[in-house]
C-alpha cells in the first residue's frame, strides 16, 4: 500500500505534474527559440550596458528549446511517476512540485525586468502556480506526509541544477551557428 492510506489522492494529483508541465512548456517551446534575437533591440535600449558577448551567450535557438524543453519533459515524467508510485509522499515529486510552482515566479520577474513578454510568462501564473498550490493543498488533504521545508530546499536545488543541465545539453547537441 501506498504511504497515501486513505486513497484520496486523485491522479490528476501526481499525474498532473506531466499535464500542468506540457501546457506550460508548450508555450516556451513555440516562443523559446529565437526570441532573444527578436526581442534585443528592445532589451539592448533597456540594458544599454550589457556587452554583446552576454546577448550572444543568452541566445537559444529553436533546436536548443525544443531539446531543453523534452529533456526537462523526462525530469518532470520521472517526478510525475514518481509521485503516482508513492501516493505522492515522494521528496522528489513534491520538491519538483514545489519548483514548478516557484519558478512561475521568474518567469514574471524576467517580465517586469524586460517590461515585455518572455516566453512562458503566460502559463506560468496561470497553470504552474494555481496547479502546484492546488496539488498541495490535495496532498495534504489526503493525508500526505508534508515536509515544506524539505521541498523547498529541494526545490532550490533540483530547479537550477535540472535547467542548467538541460540547457548545456542543448547547446552540446545543438551548437548555435554564428549569424
Amino acid at each position: 500500500m501506498t504511504p497515501n492510506q486513505s486513497g484520496n489522492l486523485p491522479a490528476s494529483a501526481t499525474w498532473g505534474l506531466l499535464a500542468a508541465w506540457a501546457i506550460h512548456d508548450s508555450e516556451e517551446f513555440v516562443t523559446m527559440g529565437g526570441w532573444l534575437d527578436r526581442a534585443r533591440p528592445r532589451l539592448r535600449s533597456r540594458f544599454p550596458r550589457v556587452p554583446e558577448y552576454v546577448w550572444e551567450q543568452l541566445r537559444v535557438s529553436p533546436a536548443q528549446a525544443r531539446i531543453a524543453v523534452g529533456a526537462m519533459g523526462a525530469v518532470i515524467a520521472a517526478a510525475a511517476v514518481r509521485g503516482a508510485r508513492t501516493g505522492g509522499s515522494s521528496r522528489f515529486y513534491q520538491a519538483t512540485v514545489v519548483g514548478f510552482g516557484l519558478h512561475a515566479g521568474g518567469h514574471i520577474a524576467q517580465a517586469v525586468a524586460t517590461r515585455g513578454y518572455t516566453p512562458g510568462v503566460v502559463t506560468a501564473p496561470l497553470v504552474a502556480a494555481p496547479y502546484s498550490l492546488w496539488v498541495w493543498r490535495r496532498l495534504r488533504a489526503a493525508g500526505v506526509p508534508l515536509d515544506s521545508r524539505a521541498a523547498v530546499t529541494g526545490a532550490a536545488v533540483l530547479l537550477p541544477v535540472a535547467v542548467v543541465t538541460c540547457q548545456a545539453g542543448a547547446r552540446v547537441l545543438a551548437p548555435h551557428r554564428t549569424h
